[in-house]
């Protein structure tokens, strides 16, 4: 699984197989056994939450979207798709 990038110990990341047919684009966000799921476009919402606070995703959210073209390079570069 790509890893995109850790921030604060939490670890964002996508998996090399992302269904058949491929999920929409999106990225993984894990710590200490929690994850959650978000969405990257039109706007950055969460898809599933598996244990993180709302305070929590509030912040995983803002820097998913502060980061969301550095995400979106990394899926396209993997997966070989364009913008």
């Amino acid at each position: 699984m790509p890893v995109v990038f850790r921030h604060k110990g939490f670890r964002f990341y996508f998996f090399s197989n992302e269904g058949d047919p491929r999920e929409p684009m999106h990225v993984h966000v894990g710590k200490d056994g929690v994850d959650a799921k978000f969405w990257l476009w039109p706007d950055v919402v969460v898809a599933y939450n598996d244990g993180f606070g709302a305070r929590t995703l509030r912040e995983l959210a803002e820097m998913v979207t502060h980061r969301r073209r550095e995400i979106a390079n990394a899926w396209n570069e993997f997966f070989g798709e364009g913008n």
